[in-house]
């Protein structure tokens, strides 16, 4: 087997601390082909879709990818804009605030990128992006705050597969979760604050999160507790009472149950039973995506009005807002702990040694 080499790798390179955020992805643009490249990547993923190999290779390439890609490329239409994906250019800036952050804070050797577990930017070419840097430790934060082996696990999968390539592997640490991680609480109960303070209190409180299949639940999979707790924990920052938000999930597909209450049904039940209005929070989701501003933000609030409601409003993603790369750079430090990096100082004394080095030699 040959491995990936580090072309032109230098010896008296100076280690690098690495900080990789991951997401779900994205297609390249809006049209049927892109979809289509990207359906198939995500959707052919054994921890997306838990079901007979060979079966599923047949339904998704006979049936699925042959009508999905062009009405997918629909919704995403409505969502790009000349930025691009909305995921995409929330993930850059995070990125970007991140490293600015670090950066103040002296950590000036610390290398912050962005991958996507579907789509770009690859693991590949991020990580061949990152070693070629000097990185040789390595925190991966994929930006999923409840964890799900569809969605962490599958991060994860993904990390494995390129390190089984590798001639040098980096030491790794990996954050699989942080549901109930006091900053991200805070940081997501202020932003529903701050709307309060400019729109004033519905009369309930929806928290969305992306649904799954109900047996993933039964089979072990922690992802229901923890939206539930996440969901606790800010209407306790919050104040609220049981009665004055509901938890919901949403984005199901297929015909199989999946957890409930559906985030949609419940939208429509609620004008019959005197809730007028309502406000809507993803918590699940870091940055806005096609999920939060077509789904949540345009599809459910027709649902809601149709049925008789009065006042829709979706609050956006935590994205790159100060709260909450505060929230993500404290989360980053708490699991940094006990790694060291090379200061500027440190820099100048080991190059002061190299020139001593090679004076003793000549």
């Amino acid at each position: 087997m040959r491995y990936i080499n580090t072309r032109d790798f230098n010896h008296q390179q100076h280690d690098k601390i690495g900080i990789l955020l991951t997401n779900l992805g994205t297609p390249d643009e809006p049209t049927p082909r892109a979809l289509k490249r990207y359906l198939k990547q995500f959707l052919a993923d054994p921890r997306v879709v838990e079901f007979p190999r060979l079966l599923w290779w047949f339904i998704l390439n006979g049936v699925i990818l042959q009508f999905r890609p062009r009405r997918s490329a629909k919704a995403y239409a409505t969502v790009f804009t000349e930025q691009g994906s909305p995921l995409l250019f929330h993930t850059q800036a995070q990125r970007d605030a991140i490293a600015a952050q670090l950066k103040t804070d002296g950590r000036d050797d610390i290398v912050v990128e962005f991958a996507m577990r579907y789509g770009n930017p690859s693991f590949d070419s991020v990580l061949d992006k990152m070693f070629a840097q000097g990185v040789r430790k390595l925190l991966v934060l994929p930006l999923y705050p409840q964890y799900s082996a569809s969605t962490s696990a599958s991060s994860f999968d993904e990390l494995s597969r390129n390190f089984m390539q590798r001639r040098w592997l980096p030491d790794l640490r990996f954050v699989s979760h942080y549901p109930d991680y006091p900053p991200f609480i805070k940081a997501a109960a202020d932003k529903i604050r701050q709307h309060w303070h400019t729109h004033g209190q519905a009369d309930k409180l929806i928290l969305s999160y992306h649904g799954i299949p109900k047996r993933y639940l039964l089979n072990g999979d922690p992802y229901h507790c923890e939206c539930y707790k996440t969901s606790r924990l800010i209407a306790t920052e919050l104040g609220l009472n049981e009665s004055q938000y509901i938890t919901t999930f949403q984005s199901r597909f297929g015909r199989e149950e999946w957890l409930k209450p559906y985030t949609d049904a419940t939208l429509k039940s609620l004008p019959a039973q005197g809730i007028n209005s309502v406000q809507v929070f993803c918590p699940g989701f870091s940055a806005d995506c096609l999920e939060t501003i077509e789904e949540i933000g345009e599809e459910n609030k027709e649902y809601f009005l149709h049925a008789g409601g009065q006042r829709y409003e979706y609050i956006s993603a935590l994205n790159a807002e100060p709260g909450h790369i505060a929230a993500l750079c404290q989360l980053i430090y708490d699991n940094l702990h006990g790694w060291h990096y090379t200061s500027a100082n440190d820099k100048a004394l080991h190059a002061e040694a190299l020139k001593q080095k090679v004076r003793e030699q000549t």
